[in-house]
């Protein structure tokens, strides 16, 4: 089953096209990944989804209708910038946030305890939130997203301003949210959490799409980008190497897009050069990232 629908959806501030065209799908239960460089239009499809703001062009459905205000009650958000209020207490926040999203003060209650145990904040549930650590009130913020047990979780930077040890704990509390049959979208800047935990991907860039689909499937279509050499004596210069990094006797060549790996293959063989190893090899979602917004910013210019 289907919980978004994004469809062509257009935005426009001024004259300057914030979101362009951009189309994607996420599928109930699965984490899905919203990447992109700062400015690229992820904040504005965010406020689209959430109905903060409306596309100038385009659809949105979620749950298979259009954002209603009884759809608030279903979506937790938790935004990048926090949403608490530092002279209340912990409970006093949960309480209060928890209303607005429709749960009765018993339920609130009941939950906000719940949650604070979760995240190792029992003992703070009468401290005001301004006595908090940064990290705490990240912590507290995701417990207000999570209170009324959303269907759909939209997270927006949750790992910022935390210690390894409580990134750990967020992301297992996601995986957690993922068990329980959640819809999670997820937009973060932290790679290695995309690519452990999201089964779909998009990136925006310039407000368009450049890149979507699954993460496994995503990194196979990069896989033939890199390759590493071993070798003795001088590399030659290789034509469709787009960056070399060599020490010793290897390299890694980084190649452009319309190269391939047999190409520099052809190459090595037909040069004078002693080659010991020739490997193709797998590019981590952040290279892939680096280098599809490094492209998207060369085709720009």
């Amino acid at each position: 089953m289907t919980c978004i629908v994004v469809d062509n959806i257009l935005k426009f501030y001024d004259k300057v096209e914030a979101v362009d065209g951009v189309s994607f799908k996420v599928e109930k239960g699965e984490i899905f990944g919203l990447l992109g460089p700062n400015g690229a239009g992820k904040s504005s499809t965010i406020r689209m989804l959430l109905d903060f703001i409306k596309p100038d062009k385009g659809t949105i459905t979620i749950f298979g209708e259009f954002f209603k205000e009884k759809t608030k009650e279903k979506v937790g958000y938790l935004p990048e910038e926090r949403g608490l209020y530092d002279n209340l207490t912990v409970m006093e926040n949960l309480n209060y946030l928890a209303a607005l999203k429709g749960s009765t003060p018993k339920d609130a209650k009941m939950n906000g305890l719940s949650l604070l145990n979760r995240v190792g904040l029992i003992e703070k549930s009468d401290t005001k939130i301004g006595a908090l650590s940064k990290g705490q009130r990240q912590l507290v913020q995701l417990c207000v997203t999570l209170i009324h047990h959303p269907n759909l979780l939209i997270l927006d930077e949750p790992f910022s301003g935390l210690d390894p040890t409580n990134r750990e704990l967020v992301k297992n509390i996601i995986l957690e949210e993922k068990r329980l049959g959640r819809t999670i979208v997820l937009s973060t800047h932290m790679m290695n959490e995309v690519e452990e935990l999201c089964d779909h991907a998009l990136m925006i860039n310039h407000g368009k799409r450049v890149l979507y689909g699954r993460i496994d499937e995503i990194k196979r279509r990069y896989a033939s980008n890199c390759v590493f050499v071993g070798f003795e004596g001088t590399l030659p210069e290789l034509e469709g190497v787009e960056r070399s990094n060599i020490t010793n006797n290897s390299a890694q060549l980084s190649l452009r897009v319309d190269a391939t790996p047999k190409h520099i293959l052809e190459q090595l063989v037909n040069s004078d050069a002693e080659i010991t190893q020739f490997n193709v090899k797998e590019l981590s979602l952040n290279q892939i990232f680096i280098k599809v917004a490094e492209a998207e910013k060369w085709i720009k210019q």
